[in-house]
């Protein structure tokens, strides 16, 4: 309603909170009497453990315990949560390695947890995890991808003979040999899609506190989900009933998938805080999250395309190995697998198969990263798509059109996994080409040529499921005084969801924004809830609002009815106000909601209180999709790239608040072109030690290293979910990795590269034009 109405671009209400130092991260909380801990990490890739030896740490100033994997293994505890199954080639079950909080007698990454430290200061448990002495005997490590499954490399498991864990074959491997052996053109490419990490602002961290006198479990973490969470530690873990633990988050500082896994720190300080009585601290640094955050990316795909002499796609096969790392964290076999179906992109492609192949390394888990395997499909397709265009001398915009599935085939079943409802794919990129000026780049190539800079463009058509079958539960109650309260069960890391919900809510009810409180990410206030993950807060959560809020206006309507002494069916709403149908009469829902408490003005038999609750069921995905379109400048001499012009052209449904989703696709952006040009998580191949340990090896982009991201939308609301909304949080990491690819290719082609592996650095681009130069 008015300017807070659903669709207006309303300021975030976070932000005065918390540019006013107002917030409440889980480093912020201090309990009293809580001490701290410390995680003695492995100094090795992979090695055997001789002996560990505590007791000079445990007689250390300040220490109050100090816990190694024996004394884990003498608990009965649960291991970490790993999730997921799948099969091996041969249908046997894939391998699930153990995952103790603490290792025992091996390390099988660096960064390993060896030992817990729990003092009356983090330095005191700092010096005292350096008397911990440790006897290692170093083993042979694997690091490589594509090595990993390969006859002779170093086994991360004695029983697992091979380094496999699970194969996933997907699509109709018959059909996409028959439209290859047909094929008059057969575009492939090797693609070694890099190893990156979140890096959110805040750093993971969590605080145990045990009660004994009620036998129960307190938590304060930073997580995605609070409910899944309290359900993993109290029933994989430490195999309580979950009514024994309450788990909290407060403000989370960016997570980007990376923090929804249960770490093994959470329940360290658990179990420390359970011995020593008292609550317990652990926060990570910059460089142990380098660490020990969970990886994502890091896989190895040959992609073949097949065309016909005209440029139709005939058929399209991907082989792919994925690196896990030495354990499988929880949803780590997902990323590899579950976005597929983006690999069919927004185009007619009959046949598609994919061969997937998930190995161990001895490197730190991987897991789902904003995207989750999306951005690498996309990347897949779109490149060979532009190297399938050079090879045919057809413009890629052109190439694109010829195969581009139509709106008046929806909906329509791709080739592989996904069945789209709705979208005007070609449109978005008509649009996105209007915004770049695409018909005039040539012009613009030739006079930064002359400048010696090279000029390219790149183009990337992407779609994605967004919101894939799940739940999410939400509550609006209304007070005494006429005021709302939302309780959610997805959980805000920095997304808004506090602005867009409170606009669903004020937009149906007629209320200001400070007439609603926003309550998220406690077990014990909020009744039911899932998560945010998949781009589903707005699907899932802002659906189960909208459910809640209808029975409210249903409860309110036969209050108003009763306060007009009307019939029910006479009641109309709209904009928070009740009215007899063809009169002037009307009364608004605040007035109604203080009505609702008072049992003298409620019809009989009617409880007190206005109060909704739903759940929602998401039985069918959305597909947001869009077209980015990359324009840069690279220095000849030096390699360097200059991002030079950014225009995406989004279709996320219906747009609920257009001034979060152009902050939410910038960011998208910056993430995915991050990793095309500069972040890159890279080992010793020999040793396994991190080489890109802190933020002078690890490049972060940064404002100067992109231009201005313009942001178009072109709308098609889904029939999928009440509201016609499809999933953003992910839409412009997907787009922008082949995007910004594509444009570097595209700028170094007069030179006669074709390809050019990622992270595209300056010296890796240098090097190229050299090589480009002398051959």
């Amino acid at each position: 309603m008015g300017e807070y109405a659903l669709g207006q671009p309303v300021p975030r209400s976070e932000d005065p909170r918390l540019l006013k130092g107002g917030g409440r991260y889980v480093d912020d909380i201090v309990l009293p009497r809580m001490a701290f801990g410390y995680v003695l990490r492995s100094p090795h890739a992979h090695a055997k453990i001789s002996l560990i030896d505590t007791s000079e740490a445990k007689a250390a100033e300040g220490v109050l315990t100090v816990l190694s994997g024996e004394d884990w293994a003498a608990t009965g505890y649960g291991d970490v949560p790993s999730g997921g199954r799948r099969s091996r080639r041969d249908g046997s079950p894939m391998y699930v390695p153990p995952f103790p909080a603490l290792v025992k007698d091996r390390v099988r990454r660096v960064g390993d947890y060896v030992a817990f430290v729990v003092a009356e200061t983090l330095d005191q448990a700092k010096d005292a995890a350096e008397l911990i002495e440790v006897d290692y005997d170093p083993l042979p490590a694997i690091i490589s991808t594509g090595d990993a499954p390969e006859p002779g490399a170093p086994l991360v498991w004695d029983d697992c003979a091979d380094n496999i864990c699970f194969v996933h074959l997907g699509g109709d491997k018959g059909a996409v040999e028959e439209a290859f052996a047909k094929a008059d053109h057969v575009i492939e490419q090797k693609f070694v899609i890099n190893r990156v990490t979140a890096n959110p602002m805040e750093p993971r961290g969590c605080i145990g506190d045990y009660d004994a006198t009620e036998d129960h479990y307190t938590v304060y973490t930073t997580l995605q989900g609070v409910h899944p969470y309290r359900a993993s530690l109290a029933g994989d873990i430490f195999k309580v009933p979950e009514s024994s633990f309450r788990v909290i988050a407060g403000d989370i500082g960016g997570s980007f998938g990376m923090k929804s896994a249960v770490y093994n720190e959470v329940p360290l300080v658990l179990w420390a805080s359970k011995i020593i009585g008292r609550p317990v601290k652990w926060i990570s640094d910059r460089s142990e999250a380098l660490m020990s955050d969970a990886h994502a990316r890091d896989s190895v795909s040959v992609g073949e395309l097949a065309l016909d002499k005209d440029g139709k796609f005939l058929g399209l096969r991907v082989t792919t190995v994925a690196n896990l790392g030495a354990y499988l964290s929880s949803g780590g076999v997902n990323w590899p697998v579950n976005n597929l179906g983006t690999l069919a992109g927004v185009y007619t492609t009959p046949a598609i198969h994919v061969d997937v192949t998930g190995v161990f390394t001895n490197t730190n888990s991987t897991r789902p990263y904003r995207g989750a395997g999306r951005p690498e499909a996309a990347y897949v397709i779109e490149r060979l798509i532009d190297l399938a265009a050079d090879e045919l001398g057809i413009d890629p915009t052109e190439l694109r059109r010829r195969n581009m599935i139509p709106p008046d085939a929806m909906p329509f079943k791709t080739g592989l996994t996904f069945t789209y409802d709705c979208g005007e794919f070609e449109k978005n990129m008509d649009m996105a080409l209007e915004m770049a000026d695409y018909a005039n780049f040539e012009s613009r190539r030739e006079e930064a040529r002359s400048r010696g800079r090279l000029r390219g463009i790149g183009i990337s058509n992407s779609i994605e499921r967004a919101a894939a079958r799940g739940v999410e539960g939400a509550e609006i109650r209304f007070d005494r005084t006429g005021t709302a309260t939302i309780l959610s069960g997805s959980v805000t890391q920095g997304q808004g969801h506090e602005t867009v919900y409170k606009q669903l809510v004020c937009d149906r009810f007629g209320l200001e924004p400070d007439e609603v409180h926003y309550v998220w990410g406690d077990t014990d206030k909020v009744p039911y809830g899932h998560g945010t993950g998949g781009s589903r807060s707005a699907t899932l959560g802002g659906s189960a609002l909208y459910l809640a809020a209808n029975k409210i206006v249903d409860k309110a309507k036969r209050i108003a009815a009763h306060m007009f002494e009307a019939a029910d069916e006479d009641i109309e709403f709209e904009e928070g106000v009740f009215t007899i149908a063809g009169t002037d009469r009307s009364v608004t829902m605040k007035e109604v909601a203080r009505k609702a408490n008072d049992i003298d003005s409620l019809p009989d038999g009617m409880e007190p209180g206005l109060i909704g609750s739903a759940v929602y069921t998401a039985r069918v995905m959305n597909f947001p999709n869009g077209c980015h379109v990359c324009e840069l400048e690279i220095d000849e001499d030096t390699g360097h790239v200059d991002i030079v012009g950014y225009n995406v052209v989004d279709d996320v449904g219906t747009v609920m608040n257009p001034m979060l989703l152009e902050g939410q696709i910038q960011g998208g952006v910056a993430q995915g072109a991050g990793q095309a040009l500069m972040e890159d998580i890279a080992y010793d191949p020999e040793t396994g030690q991190l080489i890109t340990g802190s933020f002078m090896d690890y490049a972060m982009p940064r404002a100067d290293d992109l231009s201005a991201i313009e942001v178009g939308n072109n709308p098609v609301p889904t029939k999928t979910n009440p509201l016609g909304v499809k999933g953003a949080g992910e839409a412009g990491n997907v787009g922008a990795l082949p995007a910004v690819a594509n444009a570097v290719v595209d700028a170094l082609s007069v030179l006669g590269i074709r390809h050019i592996a990622m992270p595209a650095t300056s010296e890796r681009i240098w090097r190229a034009i050299q090589e480009a130069k002398q051959a």
